[in-house]
């Protein structure tokens, strides 16, 4: 299997949030070694990936390319991955692109004019799509033809020039801000799933052998449970507690040595890190647990306000902690307790 980004890979790796679940350039430096190229390497998701083999073996036997599919769901799930194990399923080559990169309509051109017959080309972001490339392939999508202008004034026309059949995989964590043109001429569409502490530990316990790093179940469970479960933060946080533990010990991963280094990087038993509990601290002691609006707290943690929507409301809300209301965000009454607050007893019949 080939892959072909257009993203540019000599870019200088900076660091992010360890507990963000979106992709850093630092990830995509790593992941390369650690993503699983089959199935049966693909931890979780198992309605889907049951789902995907029946597609795969009948377009197989009627020897056809797939479907177009459309993945959906919150970062770090494994959308990008999940085409690239199709990919190689499949037994054709994957071109790996994102939205943002298609800035004019010539690049998704240059792209689609490549591809052979039953190569996948993947689109990252796809909802970012500007409207001219999004209108390039529709009937690319439909009848595998591109439209091209040719000529000017009154001699100006149409010239349909067909393409090889191909499959597209979108990915996108906003599947409603997709325009319904778009969105229905995916034949296949899947929403992916939080993952579970078990399906976690699996995960870390299979990156720890890719990585040569030992590594006990008691301590893929501790990293696990702290991983907001999602795939991508338990892979990061190994490469923190691996480093921990080989400075510090004799670089064996346990349940100790991991809630050592998780401690030691603030991130509790929930997988809350010092942002989530200032921003639920603030709301509590300022404002007795809100509403508060994303304005304020943009302006009092010094978070960019994308950063609080994108990062940190979203599991906050997952595990019950934060209730967005028409009036604002509130601390729910779990909230309360994991931060050893008293619930107001004006709020106590709210939640």
């Amino acid at each position: 299997m080939t892959i072909i980004s257009s993203d540019n890979e000599q870019k200088k790796i900076k660091p992010r949030n360890t507990l963000s679940a979106k992709e850093t350039e630092y990830d995509t430096a790593t992941e390369n070694t650690i993503r699983p190229r089959t199935f049966d390497d693909y931890v979780g998701q198992k309605t889907l990936k049951d789902t995907l083999r029946i597609s795969l073996d009948a377009a197989k036997h009627r020897q056809e390319p797939l479907d177009h599919l459309l993945f959906y769901g919150p970062p770090g799930l494994g959308k990008t991955t999940l085409a690239g194990v199709i990919a190689n399923e499949m037994g054709v080559n994957i071109k790996i692109t994102s939205a943002p990169a298609l800035e004019r309509p010539r690049d998704l051109i240059g792209i689609l004019m490549t591809l052979k017959s039953g190569e996948i080309l993947f689109i990252d972001e796809i909802h970012r799509l500007n409207k001219l490339a999004e209108e390039i392939l529709y009937p690319a999508m439909e009848d595998f033809s591109i439209d091209r202008m040719t000529g000017k004034g009154q001699s100006a026309k149409t010239l349909r020039v067909p393409i090889p059949k191909f499959t597209l995989i979108g990915a996108t964590t906003k599947a409603g801000t997709l325009s319904s043109p778009l969105r229905d001429r995916f034949g296949i569409i899947y929403r992916l799933e939080f993952y579970n502490n078990d399906d976690l530990a699996s995960i870390v316990k299979r990156t720890a052998s890719i990585l040569k790093v030992k590594i006990t179940h008691e301590g893929a469970h501790a990293i696990a449970s702290r991983s907001r479960a999602t795939p991508r933060i338990a892979n990061r946080l190994l490469k923190r507690v691996r480093d921990y533990a080989t400075v510090k010990y004799d670089g064996t991963v346990d349940a100790n040595i991991a809630k050592e280094a998780l401690d030691l990087l603030q991130v509790d038993h929930y997988g809350l890190d010092t942002v989530d509990r200032e921003l639920l601290k603030f709301m509590i002691e300022k404002y007795d647990g809100g509403p508060v609006g994303i304005e304020t707290l943009s302006a009092a943690l010094g978070e960019d306000m994308r950063t609080i929507e994108d990062v940190y409301e979203p599991y906050l809300m997952q595990i019950g902690f934060l209730a967005r209301t028409p009036r604002g965000r509130k601390v729910s009454s779990a909230g309360y307790r994991h931060m050893n607050c008293e619930l107001p007893l004006e709020q106590q019949s709210l939640f």
